[in-house]
């Protein structure tokens, strides 16, 4: 199983984008670390872009773009993440802003925007304010009605591309009172108001992603037509919190590409670097480094990977696994990023100058990577709707009445996914969870899959003791049934604990759903060389003790030094790199 559609096509941008280590190349390493230092918006990149075609696959092929499935969006911004993050962030934004007409819009709204969209023109979500953050529900930001449409006033802040944003989606309270029905969406076109009507706010110096704009925007009366309401009156936070469940899946890109270089600039420095009279990969702490970061970096691909096609297969769940891969990958690549830091020593440090060579992205790309947990709700928000949702998947878990399949369609690579349906998107998965309700079948079959092939019966006992680990998990859920505010520190541990035990089935549905009938797996796919590696690993962030899963971190390690020396990118699917890339 190497062979994946989105992948070639995540192939096919990769060549088109040149050699980053080239510092002729438009987007190379060079150009992106001299845009850091002046903090400068990466505008020739972006044009760049759009030349190539990557906004067509913001806009869903009904309103005239090329986004057939999500699972092709994923790789194609974490081919861009993987080069740098303040792009990814600063040109895939226009996914953010528009997507809320993609989930409520009419289609002629839709149409209009899509086009808009193709043609390069950059839309933003204006979401914050300076003295809420995250609690949209206190958003003083107001659009009174006129009898021309609607007439906006206050203050957003905080906004990615708040200033070079050509639209805004805008959330403003419509009703005084507020609430839940008291906010709507209103499509904002600066081009349609009046230039007294707003102002921008200058850009905000950030750690990571210095060249993005980050900034805000004071509406002072801004006077927009009656086309502009994005859905019903009213509507603005149910709207919102579904167009959510969409971008935290997509952010899993931007951490799967942020691990993909860190990764990669440890592995070349452990080729190359000499102690003792022995290269760094012959010791065996940064082996086990290294090893362990793969196992994470492969683990984290898998649950991206099954989480995106769930946005077509289990449209109706997706408030769960949306913000399962909301923490786990934003949350887990920091700590492999931290890790690969020790590895790589002073030169971790390292920006520019001479004989840095390819080590000065690798601080970049860390600073770049943090604000990644914070885009699109922070952890405590993600891990706080998977508590909120405690009682049903408890219920769902101990009556065994959660419907695998759609799930294991999600895992199934080889079948087409179904068009994607906004209107199934829920605020709660009232059915449950369709991956750990997977868990007991996927282990019969991994069972039968060892009697005739020795390798695997590691495997079975590391997805034995992650079942038995996921039963005890859901009964001490329950004792936080009931928690709606005010969410104890211990019922989090338990919300990513979960995580960790969702992971672990997407894990065994990838490699059990895609390896039927198989023979002569070559490659991360060999003896189930990634599975093994990467249950034990889960296990180990569980805090359990792992069974013996043989040379399963050595074999990983030496698959990932392969792809390095053979230019392909370290991933459960064949990808090959622009010579001198990541």
């Amino acid at each position: 199983m190497t062979e994946h559609s989105p992948y070639r096509l995540a192939e096919e941008l990769e060549h088109a984008l040149g050699d980053p280590t080239d510092a002729r190349t438009t987007f190379s390493y060079t150009t992106c670390l001299d845009l850091d230092a002046r903090e400068e918006f990466p505008a020739r990149i972006c044009r760049d872009l759009d030349a190539w075609g990557l906004p067509d696959y913001y806009v869903p092929v009904r309103h005239g773009g090329r986004l057939r499935d999500y699972e092709h969006a994923l790789q194609l911004v974490r081919t861009v993440a993987r080069r740098d993050l303040t792009v990814a962030v600063a040109h895939g934004k226009t996914y953010l802003g528009a997507v809320c007409v993609w989930v409520a819009g009419g289609d002629e709204q839709a149409s209009r925007l899509g086009a808009d969209v193709r043609a390069g023109v950059p839309v933003a979500l204006a979401l914050t304010e300076r003295a809420h953050g995250s609690d949209l529900l206190a958003g003083e930001v107001t659009a009174r009605r006129t009898d021309g449409g609607w007439r906006l006033h206050g203050e957003k802040w905080l906004i990615n591309n708040a200033t070079r944003g050509t639209l805004l989606s805008v959330l403003a309270r419509t009703d005084p009172a507020g609430g839940p029905r008291g906010f709507s969406v209103l499509l904002t076109d600066k081009r349609e108001l009046a230039p007294a009507a707003y102002r921008h706010l200058p850009k905000v110096p950030t750690h990571g992603i210095r060249g993005a704009d980050i900034s805000g925007i004071v509406l002072d009366g801004a006077q927009v037509g009656p086309h502009a309401l994005v859905g019903a009156e009213g509507t603005g936070i149910e709207t919102v919190l579904k167009a959510l469940q969409l971008t935290r899946t997509m952010c899993a890109s931007l951490s799967l590409g942020a691990a993909d270089h860190g990764l990669h600039i440890a592995l070349g420095f452990a080729r190359e670097r000499r102690l003792y009279g022995r290269s760094l990969t012959e010791l065996p702490q940064a082996r086990q480094v290294l090893a362990s970061a793969a196992a994470d970096v492969i683990a984290h691909e898998a649950l991206a990977l099954v989480a995106s096609r769930m946005v077509h297969t289990a449209t109706d769940e997706l408030s769960l696994i949306a913000a399962v891969t909301k923490y786990l990958l934003p949350t887990g690549t920091e700590d492999v990023l931290c890790a690969l830091g020790g590895v790589l020593g002073a030169r971790a440090f390292l920006v520019s100058g001479q004989g840095v060579g390819p080590y000065g992205m690798f601080q970049k790309v860390e600073r770049d990577h943090r604000i990644v947990g914070l885009f699109d709700g922070n952890t405590l928000v993600n891990l706080t709707a998977l508590v909120q949702q405690f009682r049903s998947l408890v219920r769902h878990w101990t009556r065994s009445t959660a419907d695998p399949a759609p799930a294991l369609a999600a895992c199934e690579l080889a079948v087409p996914l179904p068009e994607f349906e906004p209107t199934r998107l829920s605020l709660k998965a009232r059915g449950g969870s369709s991956l750990p309700a997977a868990l007991p079948g996927l282990i019969e079959e991994l069972r039968e899959q060892a009697a005739e092939q020795p390798a695997l019966k590691w495997a079975v006992d590391a997805a034995l003791r992650l079942l038995d680990v996921t039963d005890r998990l859901h009964d001490r859920m329950a004792g936080f049934a009931d928690v709606v505010a005010d969410v104890p520190e211990d019922a989090f541990e338990l919300a990513r604990h979960y995580c960790l035990c969702v992971t672990a089935a997407a894990c065994l549905g990838l490699w059990v759903c895609n390896t039927r009938g198989a023979a002569g797996q070559d490659g991360l796919w060999r003896d189930g060389v990634w599975l093994r590696a990467v249950l034990d690993r889960l296990l180990v962030r569980l805090g359990e003790e792992p069974p013996d899963t043989g040379a399963a971190y050595d074999e990983l390690l030496e698959e990932a030094l392969r792809a390095h020396e053979r230019g392909r990118l370290f991933s459960l699917l064949r990808l090959g790199l622009v010579r001198g890339s990541v």
